[in-house]
């Protein structure tokens, strides 16, 4: 056979062999706005990007205000490297490279427009290559598309930037006001392939326009990047002007391949709720566009009934919403370890009681051996993930807070404790929550707690304390 023809069929078996979900992950990529997240050039920007899920970041260029230039840290090569190292060693890559600043700054009034392009193109070589630069036209106001002279200038600068971009093996995404119709008339005018529509589902949303429609008609080869959100009002999961699937199925059709990037789409009601936040917009485009990162900790769901695992679940997520990682693949890990803990525990109680029926000594003293052996498994689980203050908040969501709202009371009903107090009054309260965790039912962990109290109490009595008189006292401040 014809060697030229054998390669390209070898190829293509190879092709076939590849799991769907790895080729998807190559088309399409998910990402964050380091700006829109808070960590805007901080090298915790890669390692939150981790924990939400992320394939990787849109790096921003730092504040430019009247500024000539970037307030840019990877100007200096000695950072830039410890920014690319970092970003390495968790697999994180910087997809496109922002320069937010034209937000707020006219391009038109910015002499040194190619100086502050091609800084921005440097910090993409630094960082791995980046292929993709954000340029957005916000700063030059909402007349420039009509204005012909404003337009003449900015069409011009634009063709230069995109020129410069060519160059260097890049191209320069703008943010626009307009649809497709116009968008293309503009690139026309622009006359660069150096320049493409840094394409943003807010603008078409807030416009009444069709994205599906406005894509198609844009083409996929003028769409360089997206931002892949809305307007701050809900999570994209909840937003019925994005219809995600047909989404996807237009960008399939497109053949369109490349970097989704959320930018907002926040829920108002915890808009500074970052991971929860981005957590849920990241998990959303995952699971549509690509296969969402199955959890390391396997759930031990098999055999239990459907709605009773649900309701573990939903429990366990209690824990993962006050840590704010629910939508985030560390917090289905989390969520996982803990729903497998009230496993574990119903498995240990279902024992005892059916060894009850014949030997109930042996019931109960099984019971705890298997208690005490597999307690100390469940905080081994949980440091893989969490840090201790961490493990500390999912220990009192399981709980109901009990250990905080018993030490506050303490401390208002007695304001003249003193330190060594308080921290005896804490040390048991803790211990009695390791024994509240492992009980069988939220009557029983009440039940540990009271016996606790009746200790620091009587604790409290042989310091001289006149509890009752210190209660009554305490009801009546609360009263005024």
């Amino acid at each position: 056979m014809n060697k030229t023809r054998v390669f390209p069929l070898m190829v293509a078996a190879l092709m076939l062999l590849l799991p769907i979900d790895l080729m998807a992950q190559e088309r399409y990529q998910v990402g964050v706005c380091d700006w829109m997240i808070l960590k805007r050039q901080k090298f915790g920007e890669f390692d939150l990007a981790r924990q939400l899920g992320c394939d990787g970041i849109e790096l921003d260029m730092g504040g430019l205000g009247n500024r000539e230039a970037f307030d840019n840290a990877l100007r200096d090569p000695k950072q830039a490297e410890v920014f690319k190292r970092t970003a390495d060693s968790l697999g994180i890559q910087v997809g496109a490279v922002a320069m937010s600043g034209f937000y707020a700054q006219d391009l038109t009034k910015k002499d040194t427009y190619l100086e502050l392009v091609g800084d921005c193109f440097d910090t993409m070589d630094k960082m791995g290559g980046a292929k993709v630069a954000f340029l957005p036209l916000g700063g030059c106001g909402n007349d420039w598309s009509t204005d012909r002279a404003k337009r003449a200038v900015i069409t011009k600068r634009l063709h230069e930037i995109g020129e410069a971009a060519k160059a260097r093996g890049k191209r320069v995404g703008i943010d626009t006001p307009l649809d497709a119709k116009g968008n293309l008339k503009l690139l026309r005018e622009i006359g660069s392939d150096g320049i493409a529509i840094f394409y943003k589902w807010q603008t078409i949303v807030e416009s009444g326009w069709d994205i599906c429609k406005d894509m198609r008609k844009l083409g996929a080869k003028n769409i360089c990047a997206i931002h892949a959100s809305s307007t701050d009002s809900v999570w994209l999961c909840n937003d019925p002007a994005i219809n995600m699937p047909a989404i996807k199925r237009t960008l399939d059709d497109m053949g369109w391949s490349g970097w989704l990037f959320v930018e907002r789409s926040r829920d108002v009601k915890m808009v500074r709720n970052v991971k929860m936040n981005y957590g849920s917009n990241v998990r959303y485009l995952k699971e549509t566009f690509n296969s969402y990162p199955t959890a390391e900790v396997p759930l031990d769901s098999a055999g239990r009934e459907a709605g009773y695992v649900k309701t573990i679940i939903g429990r366990a997520q209690k824990a993962t919403d006050e840590l704010s990682i629910t939508w985030t693949p560390m917090g289905q890990n989390v969520a996982n370890i803990i729903s497998n803990r009230y496993f574990k525990l119903n498995d240990i109680y279902a024992e005892r009681d059916s060894l009850k029926k014949t030997n109930k000594q042996l019931a109960e003293a099984l019971c705890d051996s298997r208690l005490y052996r597999s307690h100390f498994d469940f905080d081994a689980d949980l440091a893989r993930y969490l840090k201790p203050q961490e493990i500390e908040k999912v220990k009192n969501v399981m709980t109901y807070d009990v250990v905080n709202v018993t030490y506050k009371a303490y401390l208002e009903m007695i304001p003249s404790l003193k330190d060594v107090e308080k921290q005896q009054i804490m040390i048991w309260l803790k211990e009695a929550r390791e024994l509240a965790i492992d009980a069988e039912s939220s009557n029983k962990k009440h039940e540990t707690f009271k016996k606790y109290k009746g200790r620091i109490n009587n604790y409290l009595s042989a310091r001289g304390y006149d509890i009752q008189k210190e209660r009554e006292a305490w009801g009546e401040r609360s009263k005024k």
